[in-house]
């Protein structure tokens, strides 16, 4: 069983479904997955914030299914655990969301496995995720990449933390995370949940680059991270383009590896809004036939 874990809002379906279609479709063994996805309500912080929907994990656990019948989709609400830790903390408005923080709660929710691969959603796999998942990180808490700009702008070793193969069983001996929210529960800082991860981290095993590569796609690229990137043409400038954005990848980024997964993508999306279109108005009396 390969264990994976999402995190997020309900905007978050687009992501969770182009990244889990890149791990199904590149991946050859046919070992089940099971893909954890850690949600929760905290609309009254701001109107957006609302859980991934049960009607998503239903069509997304549809979808992977499709794939092998014992793939399956596991919504966790972390509602009470996040009103319980970091209501009103230095670092509810991260700077993304306060849904970067929900992973620090991994050792705290006891159906998760001793190894889980924790993914941001604008992360597209280019080749077999067993290359990643099958690293041995015995007596590590995580295994990481470095961050491409943290490793020149901050330390060497600085890590990315948007792909982290946990060590949950020694994570829980040394305590990381209960380490983690502490700080983000007492101090502000930069990039909340990743500052508060690598400030108190006691052991992790660093990875090469293809395995969180975030500004380019190399053909041994295991992981290809769609984070924000400097671009300097035509001016110096950032930009923050997602692999569903699938006009700009093709037109700024020009890859077109992906477009299986992508075409597919758009196919179940529109799919997916039929759905519930249909079914809205099956449930408005305004719409029903007289």
């Amino acid at each position: 069983m390969v264990n994976i874990l999402f995190c997020g809002n309900d905007k978050v379906f687009d992501g969770m479904l182009t990244c889990a279609l890149s791990i199904l479709k590149r991946t050859k063994s046919k070992e089940p997955f099971t893909f954890y996805v850690f949600t929760m309500d905290v609309s009254h912080i701001k109107d957006t914030y609302k859980p991934v929907t049960d009607r998503q994990i239903v069509f997304f656990d549809e979808q992977i299914k499709k794939y092998n019948k014992e793939n399956r989709a596991v919504k966790i609400d972390v509602t009470p655990l996040y009103r319980r830790e970091f209501d009103n903390c230095p670092n509810e408005d991260a700077y993304c969301s306060p849904y970067t923080l929900i992973r620090l709660f991994a050792d705290e929710v006891k159906e998760l496995p001793d190894k889980l691969l924790y993914l941001d959603v604008d992360i597209m796999l280019n080749r077999d995720i067993h290359l990643l998942y099958d690293i041995d990180v015995e007596g590590y808490e995580y295994a990481a990449a470095r961050d491409h700009y943290g490793k020149y702008l901050i330390s060497p070793n600085y890590v990315n933390a948007g792909v982290l193969l946990f060590n949950l069983n020694y994570m829980r001996q040394t305590g990381i995370l209960k380490k983690a929210r502490e700080l983000i529960k007492t101090k502000k800082l930069v990039f909340a949940d990743q500052s508060a991860i690598i400030r108190s981290t006691t052991k992790k095993k660093m990875l090469p680059q293809k395995f969180n590569d975030q500004k380019f796609l190399h053909k041994h690229t295991v992981v290809r991270h769609f984070s924000k990137r400097l671009f300097w043409l035509p001016y110096p400038h950032t930009d923050n383009i997602k692999q569903w954005q699938v006009e700009k990848v093709h037109k700024v980024f020009k890859y077109h590896q992906f477009d299986d997964i992508l075409y597919e993508y758009i196919y179940l999306k529109e799919k997916f809004e039929r759905e519930v279109n249909v079914n809205d108005k099956s449930n408005n009396p305004d719409f029903l036939c007289v």
